[in-house]
């Protein structure tokens, strides 16, 4: 669900549905600043009151191609923009072209205003380090794991380990590696975190 308005130039729009029943989120990038409507609250942030942006890739299970925007304000308050939105009780659309379009206007108004904000991507840094220490700790377990089954000559379990492992590296590898913590400015946008 995303709307451009090709009409005027100096409005750009997006939208998507976060939940099959909530009403949509709605953005726009104006001449004041980013207006927001989500749910029942809406508002108006100039872009130099806008004091962070956080960029990542959120996979879900019914959407694996997903990402996520974080704006919070100066003032307090956040809001999230995702890449899909909810179209059936079984079906999460992507909207990757809209989805980029906005966020990178957003970019490029907030740097035309004079913005400050701090612009990071990925996870944050703790995040990012439980879950390096939790998938070392997952490699220990699998290595001893396959060590034991090669010595009881146990092959069927060797195969099994060694499939399970090529799988949750090709599932988990991309998320770590696109979310992995830094920052960025605004005339370089990390396009590993945009559709």
């Amino acid at each position: 669900m995303q709307v451009s308005d090709a009409r005027d130039d100096r409005v750009t729009s997006y939208a998507y549905k976060a939940s099959l029943i909530g009403s949509a989120h709605r953005f726009e990038l104006t001449e004041a600043g980013l207006s927001w409507h989500v749910g029942g609250r809406s508002g108006l942030w100039r872009y130099d009151e806008i004091s962070t942006i956080r960029l990542s890739f959120r996979p879900v299970s019914m959407q694996q191609h997903r990402f996520r925007a974080d704006i919070s304000h100066a003032e307090g308050g956040r809001i999230a923009i995702l890449s899909t939105s909810w179209q059936t009780a079984a079906l999460m659309a992507p909207q990757d072209s809209g989805f980029r379009e906005f966020i990178v206007a957003l970019h490029a108004r907030m740097a035309k205003a004079g913005s400050r904000a701090e612009l990071t991507a990925g996870l944050g840094a703790k995040t990012y380090a439980a879950v390096l220490a939790f998938l070392a700790l997952l490699a220990v377990v699998m290595a001893t794991l396959l060590i034991r089954a090669l010595m009881t000559g146990e092959f069927a379990g060797v195969l099994f380990i060694l499939g399970f492992a090529a799988l949750f590296a090709w599932q988990v590898g991309g998320f770590v590696q696109r979310n992995q913590p830094r920052r960025y400015r605004f005339e370089q946008l990390p396009r590993s975190l945009l559709p």
